[in-house]
């Protein structure tokens, strides 16, 4: 199935390229990952992979890596569109020379949120085999304009390059070898500690999709063979493919489990979840708040599971009870709010 001996590319071995990354090494692919920190770097050689030192600013060396791979992952964010127009900038030259290039970018699910704050459950839900819906999204919407760039150059390469999009919902999971964390529920729960309670955004009734990071890398690698197997022309047809496991959680369930834990351990003095005042929301995501923990956003995988990908990874709760919680408690950093972008777009 793998095409073993075929060079990667992936930018940002972190959260979620790590274990694209370990998928990747399994199958006999050779890995060199873009990083910043040279003491990274080594541990990275040592599980097998080349390693290239620059960040995501570093223009020269992704067109550069870009030109002399065969296949290109973006994992680092959704959200910087010079990396992205730099990868792009490396497909062209490898077209201008009559090779192919498979690049799968990471975007999120954020751009299917509403305006809910947490106060209702929304009924529309995407399918990524009905690709008019997502193009029918606002350009204003979170990640789309990183989207575009990759939707225009799909247009303009044609069936030179194989382009496509991975949209994972709320991403969950933790990897103790790695000590690395998603985004929200973490967020949530270091909130949890710092102010004495558990709080949601509104009445906390809004969904989210999940999926487990792992079963999320092994999405990946399935996208990849599909492409490396797949007609360039039918690649065309549709750039998106959503990413998760077949369940739902409402905000209010999540951070139940995270005050319960919590109270449990000694953490906070109520395990009682409450509204969070918009005033603490500098604690939080700032003033993406109410879209990043209190909107809707469902999202069905239709086109993995028709490859034959299905999760396999423990459920959400399980997860922050096991694993996600016990990781925070650990935490000696004073935390004062999410510090990367946590959405982007001007909506």
């Amino acid at each position: 199935m793998a095409a073993s001996g075929k060079d990667v590319f992936l930018i940002g071995p972190g959260f979620i390229g790590r274990e694209v990354l370990d998928v990747l090494l399994g199958e006999g692919y050779t890995v060199t990952t873009l990083t910043r920190r040279e003491s990274y770097a080594a541990e990275l050689q040592r599980s097998g992979a080349k390693t290239v030192l620059g960040n995501l600013d570093d223009k020269d060396t992704i067109v550069n890596q870009t030109v002399a791979s065969d296949i290109v992952f973006h994992t680092a964010t959704a959200d910087h569109l010079p990396s992205v127009e730099a990868v792009i900038a490396g497909i062209e030259q490898r077209a201008s020379q009559g090779k192919s290039t498979i690049f799968i970018h990471t975007s999120g699910t954020s751009m299917l949120s509403d305006d809910a704050k947490g106060n209702y459950k929304g009924d529309k839900i995407y399918h990524d085999d009905k690709p008019e819906d997502i193009d029918a999204l606002p350009d204003s919407a979170s990640h789309r304009l990183i989207d575009l760039a990759i939707v225009r150059a799909r247009q303009k390469l044609g069936t030179k390059a194989k382009l496509a999009i991975m949209i994972p919902p709320l991403i969950y999971g933790a990897n103790h070898q790695y000590k690395r964390l998603s985004i929200q529920l973490p967020t949530l729960a270091r909130f949890a500690i710092k102010h004495g309670y558990a709080g949601h955004v509104g009445k906390g009734e809004s969904l989210w999709s999940e999926i487990h990071v792992k079963d999320l890398a092994r999405g990946y690698v399935t996208l990849l063979h599909w492409l490396e197997s797949t007609d360039a022309s039918k690649v065309l047809e549709n750039p998106y493919f959503f990413c998760e496991n077949g369940y739902e959680f409402a905000w209010k369930d999540a951070v139940a489990v995270i005050g319960k834990v919590l109270y449990d351990a000694g953490k906070i003095k109520s395990y009682e979840p409450k509204e969070i005042p918009e005033s603490d929301f500098d604690d939080l995501f700032g003033k993406y708040t109410a879209w990043v923990v209190g909107s809707n956003s469902r999202s069905r995988a239709n086109r993995l599971r028709q490859l034959g990908w299905e999760p396999k990874e423990k459920r959400l709760m399980e997860s922050l009870v096991e694993d996600e919680i016990p990781l925070i408690m650990e935490e000696k950093a004073e935390f004062s709010g999410y510090a990367g972008v946590a959405a982007s777009g001007s909506g």
